[in-house]
């Protein structure tokens, strides 16, 4: 079965690959996520402080953050010490909750 996420939803690559079976990762680990959403003054900090909730490791420093071409999106790329699939659920969850992020990748 493969996911199809509505325009609702966040796109979450944890979920079935094309082939089937999940990717495998080793908790604890580094974690490398894209977050892309509405580009606004309080956008990235808005991300780093939900991050910060569920990594209080993660440096905000080390965020980069890239402007679509057009200024209407922007990315946040980040890394973080994930824990665990609970851990990651909650971000992704919190992150969605926003209303200003459309992907996670």
């Amino acid at each position: 079965m493969t996911h199809q996420p509505s325009k609702d939803s966040l796109r979450d690559l944890r979920l079935e690959t094309a082939k089937g079976s999940s990717p495998k990762v080793t908790f604890p680990c580094a974690y490398s996520l894209k977050v892309v959403g509405d580009a606004g003054d309080d956008f990235v900090d808005l991300v780093t402080a939900i991050v910060l909730r569920h990594d209080p490791t993660f440096d905000p420093a080390d965020a980069q953050v890239v402007d679509s071409r057009n200024g209407r999106f922007q990315s946040v790329r980040l890394t973080i010490n994930a824990s665990g699939e609970a851990q990651l659920k909650a971000l992704f969850d919190e992150l969605k909750a926003t209303g200003q992020v459309h992907m996670v990748i």
